[in-house]
């Protein structure tokens, strides 16, 4: 899988209350979330470094938001 590292860059400098509002009422909290988009950016964005936690929590919740264009 290949990601997007600028919509990701994006996502988690200038979007960061969508990754809120996504997680509220969920459980997880947003700097979770946001530390598994560091780490990939950190990481050139090698899914497979991920745990299964980290992946989990990619799927669900920084995929869906960067499939959505750009602001």
């Amino acid at each position: 899988m290949e990601i997007d590292l600028k919509k990701l860059r994006n996502l988690l400098s200038k979007q960061r209350d969508e990754i809120e509002r996504a997680v509220k009422g969920t459980g997880f909290l947003a700097r979770t979330v946001i530390g598994v988009g560091t780490f990939l950016l950190d990481n050139e964005g090698d899914v497979a470094l991920l745990s299964a936690k980290q992946l989990a929590t990619f799927e669900k919740f920084l995929k869906p938001l960067m499939g959505r264009p750009l602001q």
